[in-house]
């Protein structure tokens, strides 16, 4: 029965946990769901509810003065919040993933989801994000039981044929330029290599000159040796011996039959010449 229950836990299947809080970290149904929603004691995932303030979040498009809006702008405007969010939580550890819901129903509107590498970075940014204001604005943040996004995102807003549009009950996640993204997750994960990495021999492109100076690994070959391309030819590979000259030992000039034969009948006579008996 126990396996039964677990083997059902947060799924369509489980009459009792709420499976969309479970798999979005959100219900549509907020309190008045027939379902609990169990909040985690302790995740790597924190969800800041309803952080995001888009510039049209009245109306798509248009800003609240009825102005209409450049899509650039727009973009813009959650890149600058992206990014400055990213720095903030930052300072409390590694980040995994930083998703933004762009779903406009009330229970899912501007939700951030922030995963941590590990729950005691998650556990120490809720410590200091509790009681703080961003914008204006009280900092809503709570651990969420979201662990794999992939679960929990709209596969068809991936494909632009999500026909419920910003209503959707999956989430609709809002993404940043590559070279934004790659500048601020590439610099972690190059710290991280570096940091954790054990030594290694680098390749040769990789080594600097002079013996390992500036900073790299020590070259501990003979520092006027020079690379060379290897050689391709099988003697090179076979390790066979070169000629004093310089030059590969050719293979002897193939004899014909005439001259195999005569070998053959001399090999014969010198033969039985040597097991012939002697006399006395």
């Amino acid at each position: 029965m126990a396996e039964h229950l677990a083997s059902i836990f947060g799924t369509e299947k489980d009459r009792v946990n709420c499976p969309f809080y479970f798999k979005i970290g959100a219900c549509r149904h907020g309190d008045r769901c027939s379902r609990l929603h169990t909040k985690p004691s302790i995740s790597p995932t924190l969800l800041l509810s309803n952080m995001y303030q888009r510039p049209d979040m009245i109306t798509p498009g248009v800003d609240p003065q009825g102005q209409p809006l450049d899509p650039s702008k727009i973009q813009d405007h959650f890149e600058d919040f992206y990014e400055d969010l990213f720095e903030e939580l930052g300072k409390y550890g590694e980040i995994e993933s930083l998703n933004i819901c762009d779903n406009l129903a009330d229970h899912m509107v501007g939700n951030v989801y922030a995963q941590f590498r590990e729950e005691e970075h998650a556990a120490a940014a809720l410590q200091n994000l509790s009681g703080r204001f961003y914008a204006g604005r009280p900092i809503i943040v709570d651990f969420s039981p979201v662990t794999d996004f992939r679960e929990a995102t709209c596969r068809q807003y991936e494909e632009n044929v999500c026909n419920r549009g910003g209503y959707c009950n999956f989430m609709h996640l809002k993404k940043i330029n590559k070279d934004l993204r790659r500048q601020l997750f590439g610099r972690r994960r190059r710290s991280r290599s570096r940091s954790r990495s054990p030594p290694r021999h680098r390749n040769h492109d990789d080594r600097p000159s002079g013996g390992g100076r500036g900073g790299g690994y020590p070259d501990h070959r003979p520092s006027n040796r020079s690379r060379r391309p290897r050689s391709r030819s099988p003697g090179r590979r076979s390790g066979r011996s070169r000629s004093p000259e310089g030059k590969r030992n050719r293979s002897p000039v193939r004899e014909g039959s005439a001259e195999r034969r005569a070998k053959i009948e001399k090999w014969n006579r010198e033969k039985e010449a040597q097991t012939a008996p002697t006399t006395d």
